[in-house]
């Protein structure tokens, strides 16, 4: 409008045109928006979009995905931003008590702490690990056969969404063929309860199970994978990049935890040379 003034085009005709009323640019003349506003008002938007895409976020996470966008701020400042906008976690704890509920799981608990399988792709456990870089945060999704003790899929990424689990979950299923009829078991992550996550299971003909909140123990099994890659590579030093912390967590999985790391319950065998025993043994007992 004050373009169109400095050109010599009256208010009026300029607002019929633009098809708004006069009576709201008057007013702003008398009190513009300052600067400070409108870098609140960016930063505000940078938080909603991020909370529309993930609701599960608290005000922590939606400001680093505001960074991402571009919108950088303090906790701080995203936290009474998303105060005033009503923007709170979908499974966020508002007090303390009988009145807390956790977020409601997608399926029923298949394993009940029975992490036992008698041949490969029946069970399958997975879960989420984070590590700090000297650029930020990267995530690790790993899917471990229970039979073998094999990671038969993984997805490292710097964002922890839905498609972190979509991932790790395709490369599996492309490592192991058909795969129908196995439970896939988490904990109650936002993540594997994504409706994109619970399509792709579907879509592979596989069960879904989840465990309690808060009950460690129903995912131990690939809490003790988590536990070793973090005595073996995340703490063994600090980790200026993504990418350098990355091509150790795979060369570790791949190399050490998959074909030198000997297991007891295998009979000492590591788990390639586990899973190659019996793929050679199956054939021959047909």
């Amino acid at each position: 409008m004050n373009e169109l003034a400095a050109d010599g085009i009256p208010v009026t005709v300029a607002c019929r045109v633009l098809g708004i009323a006069r009576q709201p640019y008057y007013r702003w003349l008398k009190n513009p928006v300052t600067d400070a506003e409108l870098a609140e008002a960016y930063r505000a938007n940078a938080l909603f979009d991020a909370h529309r895409e993930d609701p599960e976020f608290g005000y922590r996470y939606l400001a680093d995905e505001a960074e991402t966008a571009g919108e950088k701020m303090c906790r701080r400042t995203a936290w009474r931003i998303c105060s005033v906008g009503g923007w709170t976690s979908a499974i966020s704890k508002n007090g303390r008590g009988k009145h807390r509920k956790a977020g409601p799981p997608v399926h029923d608990d298949l394993v009940e702490r029975d992490f036992t399988a008698v041949g490969p792709n029946e069970l399958w456990l997975t879960d989420i690990t984070e590590h700090w870089t000297g650029e930020g945060k990267l995530y690790l999704c790993a899917i471990k056969d229970v039979y073998s003790g094999r990671i038969v899929g993984y997805s490292i990424d710097s964002r922890m969404k839905s498609r972190l689990a979509v991932a790790a979950l395709s490369s599996a299923v492309a490592r192991r063929g058909d795969v129908s009829g196995c439970v896939l078991h988490s904990d109650r992550g936002s993540q594997f309860r994504s409706k994109k996550m619970q399509k792709a299971i579907t879509r592979h003909g596989m069960l879904g199970s989840m465990g309690r909140v808060g009950a460690a123990g129903d995912n131990a099994a690939m809490e003790s994978f988590f536990s070793l890659l973090q005595n073996n590579v995340l703490d063994r030093r600090s980790w200026a990049t993504r990418d350098e912390l990355r091509a150790a967590v795979v060369h570790w999985i791949e190399r050490t935890y998959h074909r030198r790391r000997r297991q007891d319950r295998l009979g000492r065998l590591t788990p390639i040379e586990f899973e190659t025993i019996i793929n050679h043994e199956a054939p021959q007992a047909a």
